[in-house]
C-alpha cells in the first residue's frame, strides 16, 4: 500500500479547500494500491485553514500560519496518525504533495510566506522517512 496526499488524488483538503490533483495518483487510490490521507486534517485542522510553513528558531521547529498563529501541535498530531497508519498497513512507499510544511520532502517554503524555499521535510515526510518509507512527490513520483 502506498500512502498519498489527499490533495493529490483530488480531495478539496488544501488549505485553501482545493486539490492538487494529478490523475494518475488518484488512478492508484481508486485501484486499491494507494490510501489517500491529509495530515492536516488528522491533525484537527479545518478545510479551509490559513497556509502555515515551517518556521526555525534556533533547533526548534515551529509550523506558523499567515496569521502568526501556532499551529504546530496539529501538525505533529497529524504527522503522528499518518506514521501510524504506514506501519499498521506495513507502507514502503508515499507520494506527497512537494514543498508542503506537513508533506515537502527536500525542499519546503522558508517561512516568510514569500514563496522562497529552502532545503528541510515537513513533519510527516520527515517522520515517515524516519521510519524507513520511501518519499516522492507529484513530480518524481514515476522515477
Amino acid at each position: 500500500m502506498i500512502i498519498v496526499s489527499s490533495c493529490l488524488a483530488g480531495i478539496n483538503c488544501r488549505y485553501d479547500g482545493n486539490n492538487n490533483l494529478v490523475p494518475e495518483i488518484k488512478e492508484l487510490v481508486l485501484a486499491g494500491k494507494a490510501i489517500p490521507l491529509c495530515p492536516e486534517e488528522l491533525g484537527g485542522l479545518e478545510t479551509p485553514r490559513t497556509s502555515c510553513e515551517i518556521v526555525r528558531k534556533g533547533n526548534q521547529i515551529f509550523v506558523i500560519s499567515k496569521e502568526q498563529l501556532d499551529c504546530t501541535a496539529q501538525f505533529e498530531l497529524g504527522a503522528q496518525k499518518v506514521a501510524e497508519i504506514a506501519k499498521t498497513l506495513n507502507c514502503k512507499q508515499a507520494i506527497l504533495k512537494a514543498n508542503s510544511p506537513s508533506c515537502g520532502y527536500g525542499i519546503i517554503y522558508d517561512g516568510s510566506f514569500t514563496g522562497k524555499k529552502i532545503e528541510g521535510n515537513g513533519l510527516t515526510a520527515d517522520k515517515l522517512a524516519k521510519q524507513g518509507v520511501q518519499i516522492k512527490n507529484e513530480i518524481n513520483y514515476k522515477e
